[in-house]
């Protein structure tokens, strides 16, 4: 039964987050709606898909309550805008930008699409400057640089949300002579997860912005957060000229409910169940990162892919791959030796390093000394295997050096505890590695 222009009683089906909605006079793809329960609690959402007079609508919160015949559908020939304004750093808010600290909303000083402003490509500066995360196998090995996405790989049990935290409370810009703040989306986080980065997030006080998503909340804010995360970003690098990192934990979630949103929708599925699309969805993630020429701010991203199976031919850090530049690999083996933060630099690798180092930037000597230290750190790395066949004492003086280098490489350089290094202290911490083992550096 229809009630007014734009409001409708006509729901046919519902499916998890899933709305059909039949008799429909005029609606568009993207157009925000807003549903109405039997007990007067609202919820918005968003148009799918439109066939003929049925339009298929995804809610943004649950679907708990909601009644066939007695919930209504507004559409209000909107789409879904972000109020913005300088008065968000220091706040922290859920998946559907609710305030979750307590505060009240700000008031907005503008409103931005959800989809945030795609970067025109001819546009597009070159990503250049060094971004401290004050982690020596990041700053000094694998450099992050302004502009750059930069995924961080790991595995189950491995201690991923303390090196996000680490990031969090030490990030910041080599040199200081801008804005800088972090924003922050957590997806689908479990209670002791959420009381982890809660603490961290109450230490900080401000610098940052805050998405937090748990895992028993609706699935459809698992994918409106970054969104949301991204879009504050944007607003505060290329309006209000300040350089944004954003950090994005966990993208593994992220794809799961893209999965679960898909198998609701009845689509065919791709690779491991995974919606075929998904390489589209997330470069449309990805590629909001970057600079513009002739503009100060910059967005720089830093989402955390928790390998399924430890297996990174998995979709999910394989499509991250190919859109990114670059990966930061954290290992079980070094976990397993007390390694913290446990870096494998080997698989290791920032593409885009060269943009932000050198003389004006890090240091004149930044790429020498790093190339000596992965030279003589493979090296060492595969005399082990050697040493598992012939002993020890089966080695030459020589490789039985290299053998301790790298040891005392993963203990001293990867290895810091929660000891945060500048990228200059970084670079010293080599080179006295590197001469207490006399080895040369050209």
């Amino acid at each position: 039964m229809r009630l007014s222009e734009h409001t409708y009683r006509t729901i046919s089906t519902i499916a998890g987050p899933l709305l059909f909605v039949e008799k429909v006079d005029a609606a568009r793809i993207g157009e925000v709606v807003r549903v109405t329960l039997p007990d007067g609690r609202t919820t918005d959402g968003e148009v799918l898909e439109i066939e003929g007079s049925t339009v298929l609508l995804e809610v943004y919160g649950t679907t708990q309550g909601m009644d066939i015949e007695r919930t209504e559908v507004t559409f209000t020939d909107a789409i879904k805008k972000v109020p913005l304004s300088t008065d968000i750093i220091g706040r922290v808010f859920n998946g559907s930008f609710e305030p979750a600290d307590g505060a009240p909303l700000y008031i907005p000083e503008k409103w931005m699409p959800l989809t945030g402003a795609p970067i025109n490509p001819a546009a597009r500066a070159r990503p250049a400057d060094c971004i401290e995360t004050g982690i020596t196998a990041i700053d000094g090995l694998n450099t992050l640089v302004r502009g750059q996405k930069l995924p961080i790989f790991s595995c189950a049990g491995l201690p991923s949300k303390e090196v996000v935290a680490f990031i969090l409370r030490n990030a910041r810009l080599a040199r200081a002579d801008r804005g800088f703040v972090v924003v922050f989306a957590a997806l689908g986080l479990a209670f002791h997860e959420y009381s982890f980065y809660q603490s961290v997030l109450d230490e900080m006080k401000t610098g940052f912005v805050a998405f937090v998503n748990k895992a028993d909340e609706p699935v459809m804010e698992r994918l409106l957060a970054p969104r949301f995360a991204l879009t504050v970003a944007e607003y505060l690098a290329f309006e209000k000229h300040m350089d944004v990192l954003v950090i994005i934990t966990d993208m593994t979630n992220y794809c799961d409910a893209l999965r679960e949103i898909s198998t609701a929708r009845e689509e065919l599925p791709g690779r491991r169940g995974y919606p075929g699309y998904m390489y589209s969805d997330l470069a449309s993630l990805y590629e909001r990162a970057g600079r513009i020429r002739d503009m100060e701010g910059s967005v720089t991203m830093l989402p955390v892919v928790t390998m399924p199976e430890d297996d990174i031919t998995h979709p999910i850090p394989d499509l991250t791959g190919y859109i990114t530049e670059g990966q930061i690999v954290l290992a079980r083996e070094l976990h397993q030796k007390g390694v913290f933060p446990p870096v494998d630099v080997l698989p290791s690798l920032s593409r885009l390093m060269q943009k932000g180092i050198g003389e004006g930037r890090t240091r004149k000597d930044h790429r020498n000394v790093s190339n000596h230290l992965y030279k003589y750190y493979a090296k060492g790395r595969d005399l082990r295997r050697l040493e598992a066949i012939v002993g020890r004492d089966g080695l030459m003086k020589a490789d039985v050096l290299m053998l301790d280098f790298a040891d005392a490489f993963e203990r001293e350089v990867v290895g810091q505890a929660d000891l945060r290094r500048t990228v200059q202290e970084s670079l010293d911490t080599g080179l006295d590695l590197m001469k207490r083992f006399d080895l040369e550096v050209k």
